[in-house]
């Protein structure tokens, strides 16, 4: 009995030191974890925080100093525009880019973020002023550039410049969050102020407002003002929000409710400014989704059917339709099964409230078609043969006439008869100038007692040859014949047909 009650104390002891032992091993877990929790913690607020690395005042300064719009400044924006347009003219992405940096549009933006942030409203009109004023002027030189130049074709760089979306206010907002963050750093990174500048591209849409003006488009217009009127506001608007974060001192103005309320308006029209780009956005993307799909629709169940001889598809995703024009007849069957696949399949979930327009030929007429093709087919044919044949009789007279020449040259009565068939060809080949040429032997006597043989060469020579080199070339005609027909200098002459 004693020695059960002494295992029972042994066996308690035990256990109060093994649960003893586990208690200390949370603690020093729990240690261990708070102290990673604030190492964790330090690092990465060492990792994220720039407030200690703000040059507040120098910050300041650098934005009032970028915002002030003339002499330099407005020559700078002028040539910009005039870059910028022709390289969207021309559908050039490296020269936008250049235009892109060269421009001086970012200072009065940054100014309107800023005199929000520090309740500066002297600096506010002055931003707003003469970002109305830089814009203004934009506009002017893009419409004469484009009003102006033979190219108004619509490019792509143009039509880009039309349709903003969700993804504009993201690269507005990020662009400028990453553009007041190296403005406040101490020693300005300029190549993030460089990167900016072209990711937001505020630029291509004023160029493309003014191309809207010149060709008379508003749809033009007005979508690249609403692009160009995305960026603006998100720039400012982040340029306001990390001042505040950053804590930038506020001027102080014994009307502190005019700052509120000018704040409040501006958070204002950012909302209102995104809620149209979200549904642009989706709209959009919804589109995409339509096309893609009946790309796919028409590859998997339209193109892979040897059956089916396609001849062109048409899609459009206002009217949610799908048009296919068929060369061969389309049973009812197929049609069923098409649009089967069309509304049922799970691939295709944006197609299933399309409409699907089959067109395809009839028996009769496909039957028609292919006869004509095969009866175009022979008539080809036939003329290719007739074609072949008088080509043949035509080398066949031809040699036929070499022969009788020949055959009259050798029963010429004279002795010294000249072949004339080869004379001609060979005058030809050694005067290439030669357009007629004519050869005889007369007879003539100059007292009426003696008579003589006189060999007389009638030529007509090129009408682009001058007299004087007429004269020269047929004094060379008459010495070649001379010397060719072994003759004597008197006996020929040379006349013009």
């Amino acid at each position: 009995m004693d020695n059960n009650q002494e295992n029972k104390f042994n066996f308690s002891e035990e256990e109060k030191n093994k649960a003893q032992s586990a208690e200390q091993t949370k603690d020093e877990i729990r240690k261990d974890a708070k102290g990673l929790y604030k190492s964790s913690k330090t690092f990465i607020s060492d990792l994220l925080d720039f407030r200690e690395d703000t040059d507040r005042e120098a910050t300041i300064i650098a934005i009032k100093n970028d915002i002030p719009f003339k002499g330099a400044t407005a020559w700078i924006l002028v040539f910009a525009i005039f870059v910028a347009s022709i390289g969207l003219n021309v559908s050039s992405t490296a020269v936008v880019i250049g235009a892109m940096l060269i421009s001086p549009l970012m200072g009065p933006i940054l100014g309107v973020g800023m005199s929000l942030a520090i309740n500066d409203i002297d600096t506010l009109k002055r931003s707003m002023t003469n970002l109305l004023v830089m814009v203004s002027l934009s506009i002017v030189t893009a419409f004469l550039y484009f009003k102006l130049s033979p190219l108004t074709e619509l490019t792509p760089e143009l039509e880009a410049r039309t349709q903003p979306n969700i993804l504009d206010v993201f690269v507005a907002i990020f662009g400028g969050l990453a553009l007041i963050v190296a403005r406040t750093k101490k020693g300005t990174i300029a190549s993030v102020i460089f990167g900016v500048a072209i990711a937001t591209a505020l630029m291509p849409p004023l160029c493309t407002a003014g191309y809207g003006l010149a060709v008379g488009s508003p749809k033009f217009f007005f979508g690249a003002i609403y692009l160009f009127t995305i960026n603006t506001i998100f720039i400012a608007l982040s340029t306001f929000v990390v001042l505040k974060v950053l804590r930038f001192p506020m001027l102080k103005y014994a009307n502190s409710k005019r700052r509120r309320m000018i704040s409040r308006f501006a958070t204002l029209t950012a909302v209102v400014v995104m809620i149209p780009a979200m549904f642009t956005f989706w709209n959009v993307y919804q589109e995409t989704k339509f096309k893609v799909q009946a790309k796919k629709f028409m590859t998997d169940e339209v193109k892979s059917n040897d059956a089916l001889q396609l001849m062109n598809f048409d899609m459009d995703y206002k009217n949610k339709s799908i048009e296919l024009n068929f060369f061969n007849e389309v049973t009812d069957a197929t049609k069923q099964d098409l649009l089967n696949e069309l509304k049922n399949n799970p691939q295709y979930p944006n197609l299933r409230d399309a409409n699907l327009k089959i067109k395809g030929s009839d028996t009769k007429s496909y039957e028609l078609i292919s006869n004509a093709y095969q009866d175009a087919r022979d008539e080809l044919k036939n003329s290719r043969n007739i074609i072949s044949g008088l080509q043949k009789e035509i080398e066949d007279l031809k040699n036929e006439i070499v022969q009788l020449n020949s055959q009259i040259e050798q029963n010429a009565p004279e002795k010294d008869a000249v072949a004339f068939s080869s004379l001609s060809r060979d005058a030809k080949a050694a005067f290439n100038d030669l357009q007629y040429f004519s050869y005889a032997k007369t007879l003539e006597s100059k007292d009426f007692v003696k008579v003589d043989t006189v060999n007389i060469a009638i030529v007509k020579w090129n009408s682009t040859l001058s007299d004087s080199l007429i004269s020269v070339k047929e004094k060379d005609l008459k010495s070649w014949l001379i010397d060719h027909l072994k003759l004597k200098t008197d006996q020929v002459i040379v006349v013009k047909h």
